[in-house]
């Protein structure tokens, strides 16, 4: 019975790695068309985050089942909750970058970003993409100096957020009230996505130390 439920934790480890794949592709995707005003990955984006949420949830229903099946206990039960918690924040990862690839798709063929806040979306973006790479090494491997160094990236993303409000409230700022609202709103997305990459690096490492507080 053990080996069968060593098997198990297997596929849903293997399962959270490919959905964390699958999300930072569609930030790529997202990305992309907001920064490029491309239609067309754009519409990629959205068609891979509706994939993605139905593979979220065969994920849950496969611990849902475990959970019932085998009864685990201690670190074993600690194990799956998280896994359940973190797929959630993995699908909504891939939501936030859908998110970002709606406005592309609804500014177009305008820009969805005005010149003064293009480095800023570039390196958010950035960001973002290098942190969903490093959660799915930390999903493979459970490095917990990859966590720390997930907190700093994610740092950078909340200082380039309050960056774009900054830009956004100054006096030089001219643009509609709908830009406005749009880059706002892209800001605020790019900016949920890292704080779920976070909340996953908080998870994984709290299942190797036992300290929820590792990371602060």
């Amino acid at each position: 019975m053990r080996a069968v439920f060593q098997q198990e934790l297997s596929e849903v480890q293997s399962r959270l790695v490919s959905l964390a794949k699958d999300a930072k592709t569609i930030m790529e995707k997202a990305s992309a068309a907001f920064l490029n005003s491309d239609v067309s990955l754009a519409d990629e984006a959205l068609a891979l985050t509706d994939a993605n949420e139905e593979r979220a949830l065969d994920l849950d229903e496969l611990v849902i089942k475990i959970l019932a099946t085998q009864s685990p206990v201690a670190k074993d039960l600690r194990i799956l909750v998280s896994a359940l918690r973190m797929s959630a924040s993995i699908e909504r990862m891939g939501s936030l970058a859908s998110h970002i690839a709606a406005i592309a798709r609804y500014r177009y063929p305008g820009n969805a970003i005005p010149a003064s806040l293009r480095a800023t979306f570039e390196e958010m973006a950035r960001l973002d993409i290098k942190l969903a790479e490093k959660v799915i090494g930390l999903l493979e491997d459970t490095d917990i100096d990859v966590a720390r160094e997930i907190q700093a990236d994610d740092e950078a993303v909340d200082l380039l957020h309050r960056r774009v409000f900054d830009v956004v409230l100054g006096p030089d700022w001219s643009e509609n009230a709908m830009f406005t609202v749009d880059v706002t709103l892209a800001s605020r997305y790019f900016e949920r996505f890292a704080d779920h990459v976070v909340d996953i690096s908080a998870k994984v490492s709290f299942l190797q130390t036992g300290d929820w507080q590792e990371l602060s």
